[in-house]
């Protein structure tokens, strides 16, 4: 019955040494953005000391392997249980040693972790276990436990829980491990009351850490962001976060500033009017990305649009912006709107299933800071909204700054001429974000930008729309190579052209 007991804290300990893994990759990706860079590094790192880990328990002595392996779940539980809430504070505290403290913490997690499988195996055999059945099983319930974390933390976990207090729920399975183990072999410990009082501090520790994660979280962002946070919330996808000054509302995704109530117009203007003020025949249009509803409020400003279809990643985001009372008033109810139906789907997967056309898509993607990103930036994709283009219509896309990012906004362009469309490069002034590009691209030539718009609106008028289309000599085009998919060039030259900016 003890064998098993052990067999099963290995399927337990392997989970939580996976999510501490899995834990860390997200929360630096959140904070650094470049998933792949952070949950490979990290990755890295956290094997790298699970070997050291498995080198150091050779030298555990064998009268002290039970006791070493009770110690090393206390251990493990409070510094990965606590990992994801230090990092929070100190990343809003002083993010220069962010680094430094999230690789140290993945290291020693990976460390100890290391250890504990060998540890068992040891006690195992120590017991009269045939070797054989020990690796089979051991190894068996490590990979279960690995498959078990792995689909819950980004189905259950990160979006219920948050980072946060995923990490010391994980901390309190490993320290209740640790008592449970101490309980059930307490006649062969060395020091069977030390243990249990370690366990019962750990265990206090890490109950009042989850009592007071949330607002610990909380005060680290206000402290990152200086304004009130009016919602904060982990999805299966991203953390969302809005904060509130005076009469500024502010959206940030995973530390991205998205847009401010106070200049928003500018931008959303800029982005759909240009398209739509040519188009007096067009009856549908397709949004991809802008899960806000903003983009959707200026286009119900034409009457002739009958149908919108807005295709965004994450349910919660349009969730969020089609019942809340802030927000809702942002975009004027505008995904509650018997004309706009909302897919939650990935755009790239959806477009390639689809078969509908329309008369002008709006392409309102986040920037390609990552490779997933870059993806929706790349020549495929253009090939696949192009064929959902009408023959007389226009798209445009989002495109970063021209000023600030020359090498990803040409890099866009460039990429959309290579499949075949016709392109006309503007920019526009947004306080929040500076100097701001969009691209619209045709199938056919013969495009002018307007010169009169019918609809009412606050920032564009014609000699304004004329200068957009105007570039200066600190924004001329530059060469660049197209983003296919299997090199993601946008993605480098985005990191390169940001690298430079002084934010």
């Amino acid at each position: 019955m003890r064998d098993k007991l052990l067999i099963l804290s290995v399927f337990i300990v392997a989970s939580c040494g996976l999510a501490y893994e899995l834990i860390a990759g997200a929360l630096a990706s959140y904070l650094l953005g470049d998933s792949i860079f952070q949950f490979s590094s990290i990755i890295g790192c956290y094997l790298f000391a699970m070997g050291i880990g498995s080198h150091i328990s050779k030298y555990v002595p064998e009268r002290r392997t039970l006791d070493t392996f009770i110690e090393i779940e206390l251990l493990v539980g409070l510094i990965g249980g606590l990992s994801a809430t230090l990092l929070f504070v100190i990343f809003a505290w002083a993010s220069a040693p962010f680094r430094s403290v999230l690789y140290a913490l993945v290291f020693i997690t990976g460390t100890l972790v290391g250890m504990e499988i060998p540890l068992v195996m040891r006690v195992l055999n120590q017991r009269q276990t045939a070797f054989n059945d020990i690796v089979s099983r051991v190894l068996t319930f490590d990979y279960m436990g690995a498959l078990a974390v792995s689909l819950l933390f980004p189905l259950v976990l990160a979006p219920h829980l948050g980072l946060a207090r995923s990490a010391l729920l994980f901390g309190l399975i490993n320290v209740g491990i640790a008592l449970m183990t101490t309980r059930i072999f307490r006649k062969e410990l060395i020091a069977p009351n030390t243990q249990m009082m370690r366990g019962g501090i750990a265990l206090l520790v890490l109950t009042g850490a989850m009592f007071s994660a949330e607002h610990l979280t909380r005060w680290s962002e206000k402290s990152l962001y200086g304004d009130e946070i009016i919602h904060a919330q982990t999805t299966q996808y991203q953390r969302l976060l809005i904060t509130q000054w005076k009469n500024d509302t502010r959206l940030y995704i995973n530390g991205n500033l998205q847009f401010s109530s106070r200049d928003e117009y500018r931008y959303h203007e800029a982005l759909v009017h240009p398209v739509l003020a040519k188009l007096p025949q067009a009856r549908r249009v397709l949004v991809l990305g802008g899960g806000d509803g903003l983009a959707v409020r200026e286009i119900l400003k034409y009457a002739n649009i009958e149908q919108i279809t807005l295709v965004d990643l994450d349910p919660v985001m349009t969730d969020l912006f089609t019942h809340n009372a802030k927000l809702t008033g942002l975009n004027q109810h505008a995904l509650s709107n018997p004309k706009v139906k909302v897919v939650n789907a990935d755009a790239a997967q959806w477009i390639e299933q689809n078969q509908d056309i329309f008369d002008a898509i709006i392409i309102d993607f986040p920037d390609p800071s990552n490779f997933a990103l870059g993806k929706l930036y790349s020549v495929p994709m253009y090939r696949l909204v192009m064929k959902h283009l009408s023959e007389n219509g226009l798209m445009v896309v989002q495109s970063t700054s021209p000023l600030h990012a020359p090498y990803s906004y040409w890099c866009i362009n460039a990429t959309l001429q290579s499949v075949g469309l016709y392109t006309h490069p503007y920019h526009a002034f947004v306080p929040s974000f500076g100097e701001w590009g969009f691209i619209l691209a045709s199938k056919k030539t013969g495009y002018t930008p307007p010169t009169s718009y019918s609809v009412a609106m606050k920032f564009l008028d014609a000699e304004t729309t004329r200068q957009m289309f105007f570039f200066p000599p600190d924004m001329q085009p530059v060469k660049t190579e197209v983003n296919q998919l299997n090199n993601q060039s946008l993605v480098h030259y985005f990191e390169q052209d940001w690298s430079k900016v002084i934010r």
